[in-house]
Order: structure tokens, then C-alpha cells, then sequence
């Protein structure tokens, strides 16, 4: 099964998003900030990371630089979760500079999430 990561501030969002995945036949874990999600990357080791980009102490710009400065998770794709008020055109370009594998906005239908989940890692 494939594992996940979502790391979110918010716990409603969290856990809509382990909710839905896991129905979806993902195995879940869950982190509310940057220094937790390091942690646990390290350690499981997920295919995929969905990370928030505003959350306080360490946003998701600064987990993603140091989840890939890490061998042990250089190689896991990340997916920025938006929200509505950031730059589209801002976001875009620092998920490239990151090398993350693209951006989601948290407005967007879970239908169409797990569309763009299954592009990057696939399906069980």
C-alpha cells in the first residue's frame, strides 16, 4: 500500500485528507507543522507528501528545502497544498525552484486530489 504524509496546521484539514485517502486504500500519516513532518519522513519514509505552505514555526517552503537536502527523503515527491490567497504565479515557481512536483489548491474537488495523486505515485 502506498504511504502518504499530509502535513497540515489545521486539523480539520488533516483530517479530511486521511479520511478520504484512506478510503482510497492509502496508508496515512499525519503531521501539524514542518519540524514533525521531517520526523516522520525520515522514519517511514512516505511516496508522497502533501505539505501545507503557511503554517507557523516552519512553513512548507522550508520543510520541502530540508526534506530534499535529506538522502533519506531527497527522493519523495511533494505536493504543496494552497490556499486561496496565495500567488499562483508565486507558488509555481518556487514549487520548481524546490523541486517539488507541483501545487494543489485545498478549494479544489478531493475527486480531482486524488486525480493528481495517482499521477504522481499511482494507485494500489
Amino acid at each position: 500500500m502506498k504511504k502518504i504524509l499530509i502535513v497540515d496546521d489545521e486539523k480539520d484539514v488533516r483530517d479530511l485528507l486521511e479520511e478520504r485517502l484512506t478510503q482510497s486504500k492509502y496508508t496515512v500519516r499525519t503531521a501539524a507543522n514542518g519540524k514533525e513532518a521531517l520526523n516522520i519522513a525520515a522514519t517511514t519514509r512516505p511516496d508522497l507528501v502533501l505539505l501545507d505552505i503557511a503554517m507557523p514555526e516552519m512553513d512548507g517552503y522550508l520543510t520541502c528545502e530540508n526534506l530534499k537536502k535529506s538522502p533519506k527523503t531527497r527522493d519523495i515527491p511533494i505536493l504543496f497544498l494552497t490556499g486561496k490567497d496565495l500567488d499562483p504565479d508565486g507558488i509555481l515557481q518556487r514549487c520548481r525552484d524546490l523541486g517539488a512536483a507541483g501545487h494543489f489548491s485545498k478549494l479544489s474537488s478531493l475527486t480531482e486530489l486524488l486525480k493528481k495523486i495517482k499521477e504522481i505515485i499511482g494507485a494500489e
